[in-house]
């Protein structure tokens, strides 16, 4: 039996806003296991946002139940909820959020600075390592500014990774950049999902959800599918088949 590594049940999101409640989502169930690559879709409104922000920790649910790695998120103290956050979610944001006089190393170092199991050595280390697994290897001491939207991407990607998070979520990870480099970033991640790690992939483009296993769509707070994608499009293969530019 795979290992369950988020597991949604009857959830509901509601927020006051003057005298109107508003229904951001409506009962929602999924579970999702390790090694899943999943990409969630919706169009504005749909309750995608919302969604993403709970599975952060950064929300908390009104009604209902989520669990990551069998931890129930409910009643948690704010503590609790950066210590999972830090240890066992990696975050990769369509901005890559990156500090941007800092070199790339001591970018991916920063979810580590929090981290009390590692020295100032290993915490170097763990990031060359994490650096070189997205082909960063050569650019460790380059500031954002020195590097190209897909490599400041990588970057972000590589710091998702250092804590060995038990699920990676990414938001429009893509949707600062254009295709060639979209499908680059998309290799990338279906080579971390070959490896074993687990992916939720926030995104409005289509093509994109084609090259996970997986896609639940959001529509008015509700799942109206979720359903397993029995065409992976190998984004390697789709990249190499891209028109060569003058």
């Amino acid at each position: 039996m795979p290992k369950t590594i988020i597991n949604i049940a009857a959830l509901k999101r509601e927020f006051i806003m003057g005298e109107e409640t508003v229904h951001a989502l409506k009962g929602i169930s999924y579970a999702i296991n390790e090694g899943e690559f999943v990409t969630i879709m919706g169009s504005s409104g749909s309750g995608k946002s919302t969604m993403l922000n709970i599975l952060g920790c950064l929300d908390q649910p009104s009604h209902g139940v989520y669990e990551i790695d069998g931890i129930s998120v409910k009643k948690l103290s704010k503590n609790a909820l950066a210590q999972i956050r830090n240890e066992k979610i990696g975050f990769i944001f369509q901005s890559y959020n990156l500090l941007p006089r800092t070199s790339a190393i001591e970018n991916v170092e920063l979810p580590l600075l929090y981290n009390a199991k590692y020295n100032a050595a290993e915490r170097k280390e763990k990031a060359i390592e994490a650096l070189k697994k997205v082909g960063l290897g050569e650019r460790l001491d380059h500031t954002p500014a020195q590097l190209s939207g897909g490599q400041q991407q990588r970057v972000a990607i590589a710091r998702s990774l250092v804590n060995d998070p038990v699920v990676i979520l990414a938001d429009e990870a893509t949707g600062n950049l254009d295709t060639k480099t979209s499908y680059e970033i998309m290799a990338l991640f279906q080579e971390l999902n070959r490896q074993g790690k687990t992916i939720v992939f926030v995104t409005h483009e289509q093509d994109i959800a084609t090259f996970s296993n997986r896609t639940i769509v959001l529509k008015d707070g509700h799942i109206i599918k979720d359903e397993v994608n029995h065409t992976i499009q190998n984004a390697a293969k789709a990249l190499a088949n891209l028109p060569v530019e003058d």
